[in-house]
């Protein structure tokens, strides 16, 4: 995406995406694990009926987006969910079953957000592996540019994303279909003409990881094809460039925000935005990395022990021991015990 790339058009059918056998598989993919809530089994009661209702809306093009549920979650920063229905939460998940491979083949190997094989983990290995690599195994100093987009979800175009998506979505139906979808959260904004569009993607639906992620990939394609960046990885929206020149990175900063305000109107945190040397510790998806090992940021780690003095299940030690496993915690693990045996 990006940089004027002829990849192909996306050719999955309208009837592929909105058939029978679709929706259903989506319901089963959506389902798991919920059966227990409320409106999941309001749903299911009369299941059959309601996908046949949907696949018929979806035919005579009558479907139309229902209002969202609204609610905070801490986790541990606050965020504002919208949930959709279930009706519409089973049609997310049939587009992202047909539209997933399309676009993950062409986003760069270096985006772990929301990827199958990806992930955290995967994400911090790579960075490891790039520091390596940039400080000639630690034998020069590494410097790294650390970078956040303010408010991203709540900050996306709707219009410039459904550009983006017109490149590669020839179907008028299938197009109208991601429209309505991305148009049917209600965040508007003055500076935009018309209705098509205003700005934020709803954190709630499954569709926003995918189409969030098609918008960055603007933003990966510019800088590993047009800047040429070697040593650059993203994480949603936390990204980090490495260089062993410290005047290298300074020069790039001005350059990426350039980019990012008006070809995706979306601006760098300013409180979050920080270049360092490797060896002072970067803070990077919960971890502190440094040139030779990474420790739980502290914040995390102070989280962890509060939540197991208020319930230390094995479910949860089981789980933090498995987080603490993928870097330096021999000392956090063994805080773990006396709180377990003491349980």
């Amino acid at each position: 995406m990006g940089g004027g790339n002829h990849i192909g058009c996306f050719k999955r059918s309208f009837e592929e995406i909105i058939s029978l056998e679709n929706l259903f598989e989506a319901w089963r993919e959506f389902s798991c694990g919920k059966h227990g809530k409320p409106d999941v089994l309001e749903y299911e009661r009369h299941l059959v009926d309601n996908i046949l209702a949907l696949h018929e809306e979806l035919s005579v093009a009558k479907y139309r987006h229902g209002i969202y549920q609204d609610f905070f979650v801490n986790d541990p920063k606050r965020r504002h969910i919208h949930k959709a229905s279930v009706r519409d939460r089973v049609l997310h998940h049939a587009l992202y079953r047909k539209l997933y491979t399309f676009f993950d083949q062409r986003f760069v190997a270096d985006s772990f957000s929301c990827r199958n094989w990806k992930g955290t983990h995967a994400a911090m290995n790579r960075f490891r592996d790039f520091a390596r690599k940039v400080s000639l195994n630690h034998r020069r100093t590494c410097w790294v540019l650390k970078c956040d987009i303010r408010k991203f979800f709540a900050s996306i175009d709707q219009n410039t994303l459904l550009g983006i998506l017109r490149r590669y979505i020839f179907d008028e139906r299938i197009f109208d279909l991601l429209r309505t979808i991305v148009t049917s959260y209600p965040k508007m904004d003055s500076r935009l003409r018309g209705n098509d569009g205003g700005i934020g993607l709803p954190l709630g639906n499954l569709t926003s990881q995918l189409l969030a992620n098609a918008y960055m990939n603007e933003f990966d394609q510019f800088v590993k094809h047009e800047l040429r960046v070697k040593y650059y990885l993203r994480y949603a929206d936390d990204f980090v460039f490495l260089h062993h020149e410290k005047q290298y990175l300074e020069c790039l900063l001005p350059v990426i925000d350039d980019f990012l305000c008006r070809r995706l109107k979306l601006q760098l945190h300013p409180d979050k935005v920080f270049i360092e040397t490797l060896a002072s510790g970067v803070d990077f998806l919960g971890w502190v990395h440094f040139s030779d090992h990474r420790i739980l940021r502290t914040a995390t780690k102070k989280r962890m022990m509060r939540r197991l003095l208020e319930e230390s299940s094995k479910e949860r030690t089981t789980s933090y021991l498995g987080l603490c496993s993928h870097g330096n915690a021999s000392k956090l693990i063994a805080s773990f015990t006396p709180i377990c045996w003491s349980s």
